[in-house]
């Protein structure tokens, strides 16, 4: 079981023609529960920010940007991923055998990056090439 995670969200778009990052937080998680509570509530803190009351159906003048019908929902997928007892458990499950996590969502502008992995499984992959050193 791994102890430890380090977890990131990201923002990434194009800039003069160069796709940039934006970090939007970076959490030292001490267990797995609290790495998976930090990722729901990046996710659930990007979609307030996206789409503040998505069961309003009229905000005042000019207070979002329209877009095209068949746009991408970012709010609403990064919501249903939180509410998703099962992909908790399958991250959870990925985190604690040491694996990677990601997820991400992108609309026309704009990709969403969550990522977390294990401190322990950091510090082997770099032990592990240290060893792996060829010898002349």
């Amino acid at each position: 079981m791994h102890d430890e995670f380090l977890c990131h969200v990201t923002a990434y778009g194009v800039c003069d023609g160069r796709r940039i990052g934006v970090p939007l937080g970076t959490y030292r998680a001490p267990t797995l529960a609290l790495a998976l509570w930090w990722l729901r509530d990046r996710a659930a803190w990007i979609a307030e920010r996206l789409d503040p009351q998505p069961e309003r159906p009229h905000l005042p003048r000019g207070a979002l940007t329209p877009v095209a019908d068949d746009a991408p929902d970012v709010p609403a997928v990064l919501r249903d991923w939180c509410a998703d007892v099962v992909q908790q458990e399958l991250v959870g499950d990925q985190l604690a055998a040491g694996r990677l996590v990601r997820i991400a969502t992108s609309d026309e502008t704009t990709e969403y990056e969550l990522l977390a992995e294990s401190v322990d499984a950091l510090r082997m992959q770099r032990t592990g090439a240290a060893l792996v050193v060829p010898v002349a």
